[in-house]
């Protein structure tokens, strides 16, 4: 049951829930997912720290940059189920479909000039 209440919490949030969202569309940074939810960066990587934990997201990094991206779901059946009803789900709410649309403009390197 332990692993259900992760993913069920993990998806309790509406930031997280978009996070997964932009995640269908492609691989992000943190300072994307910052920059696309309007939030800090210490929120940000722990809303992606909460998805990790419960199966959800996974991360490599590449350089200097960490790429979050969607796991296959096998951790859990939970994590599975949810992500494949996900990719359906929603697509036609307002807030989730407007994030989709401004997504290729969102660019880490124009965001994280280093």
């Amino acid at each position: 049951m332990k692993a259900f209440i992760k993913v069920m919490k993990a998806l309790s949030d509406p930031n997280r829930v978009k996070i997964i969202k932009m995640l269908q569309h492609k691989t992000m940074c943190v300072c994307e997912i910052q920059e696309a939810l309007q939030v800090a960066q210490p929120t940000a990587s722990k809303h992606l720290k909460l998805l990790e934990d419960a199966g959800l997201v996974t991360f490599q990094k590449e350089g200097i940059w960490v790429n979050y991206y969607l796991t296959d779901g096998s951790s859990t059946p939970y994590a599975a189920s949810f992500l494949g009803n996900l990719r359906h789900w929603l697509e036609d709410e307002p807030e989730i479909a407007e994030l989709v649309e401004k997504l290729p403009t969102i660019r880490r390197e124009n965001i994280c000039k280093k």
